[in-house]
C-alpha cells in the first residue's frame, strides 16, 4: 500500500503492527460540539485515528482541538471527499453504512464497487478505506473485498453491528453483538490474504467493545473500529474512560495477534 506513507508515521505503525484503533463519530454527526467532545475523548484515550463526517469545517475544527489526531472522513458521495482532504484529512472512507439501513437505504456490491472507482479517480494518492456491506452474504462480501481492492481500495472496513440481535446479558451478550462484524473479518482477511500477496488490511467495525475488540485482532483484523461505545456517551470522561479501556484491550493482544499473523 505505497499510498499510506502520505499517512502520519504514527498512524503507519499502528496499522502494520495490527494495534489500529479508529473511534467513530457518525457519518450523519453535523454537531460540531458533540464531534469536538469525540475528537478529544479520542485523543485523551490513546485512539490512533478518528472518523467524522465529510465536512471540512468539521476537519478544521477537529485538527485544531487535536492537531497529533489523524482525521478521516466518512461518506457516499465521493465528490464530497477532496474538499475534505484539503482541509486537512489524511484519509478516506467511504461508508459505513449503519446510519442508512433504518432508512431502507440498501447499498449493494455494484454500487460500492463504482463509488471506489469514483473516489480512486478524484482523489489517485489519498489513502481510501471502504466498507463492505454486511446485508451481503459473506461469500460475496469476500468477493467484494477482493474487487474493491483491485479497484483501488487501500483499507477494507467490516461492519454488522446493527444486524446483530443479542439476546444475553454481560459479556455473552456483547459477543453476540459483535458476532457479525468478527466473522465478516475473518472471512474477508482470508481471502484477501489468498488473492496475493501483501494484503489490503482489514478494519473491524460495528458493535465492538472493550470484551471483543481481541477476538477482532484474533480475526485477522489490523485494528478496530468503534462508535456507539463511545459516541453514545454525554460525558466527555466517561468517553475518555472508553477509550481507554479499548486501548489497553488492543494493546494486550496486539502483539500476540500479529505474531499469529505472520
Amino acid at each position: 500500500m505505497m499510498r499510506s506513507t502520505s499517512l502520519p508515521p504514527t498512524l503507519r505503525v499502528a496499522m502494520t503492527s495490527r494495534r489500529l484503533l479508529k473511534v467513530i463519530a457518525g457519518l450523519t454527526n453535523l454537531d460540531p460540539v458533540a464531534v469536538l467532545k469525540i475528537a478529544r475523548a479520542a485523543a485523551a484515550g490513546g485512539a490512533d485515528l478518528v472518523d467524522i463526517a465529510c465536512e471540512p469545517a468539521l476537519v478544521r475544527a477537529v485538527a485544531a482541538a487535536c492537531p497529533q489526531l489523524p482525521i478521516c472522513v466518512s461518506a457516499v458521495n465521493p465528490e464530497l471527499f477532496p474538499a475534505a482532504v484539503a482541509a486537512g484529512a489524511a484519509m478516506v472512507e467511504i461508508g459505513n453504512f449503519d446510519s442508512f439501513y433504518p432508512q431502507g437505504r440498501i447499498f449493494g456490491a455494484d454500487e460500492v464497487l463504482e463509488l471506489t472507482r469514483r473516489t480512486r479517480a478524484l482523489l489517485p494518492e489519498v489513502v481510501l478505506s471502504v466498507t463492505v456491506p454486511h446485508v451481503l452474504p459473506l461469500d460475496q462480501q469476500e468477493l467484494l473485498a477482493v474487487d474493491l481492492v483491485a479497484a483501488g481500495a487501500d483499507l477494507i472496513q467490516t461492519e454488522g453491528g446493527t444486524s446483530a440481535r443479542p439476546f444475553s446479558a454481560g459479556s455473552l451478550g456483547l459477543i453476540e453483538k459483535a458476532a457479525p462484524t468478527l466473522a465478516a473479518a475473518h472471512a474477508i482477511s482470508r481471502a484477501l490474504a489468498a488473492a496475493g500477496p501483501n494484503p489490503a488490511p482489514v478494519l473491524c467495525a460495528s458493535g465492538l467493545s472493550a470484551v471483543t475488540v481481541p477476538m477482532a485482532l484474533a480475526s485477522g483484523a489490523a485494528g478496530v473500529g468503534v462508535g456507539s461505545a463511545v459516541n453514545r456517551l454525554s460525558d466527555e470522561l466517561a468517553m475518555v474512560a472508553v477509550v481507554r479501556g479499548l486501548r489497553q484491550a488492543i494493546d494486550a493482544v496486539a502483539p500476540a495477534a500479529a505474531l499469529r499473523s505472520s
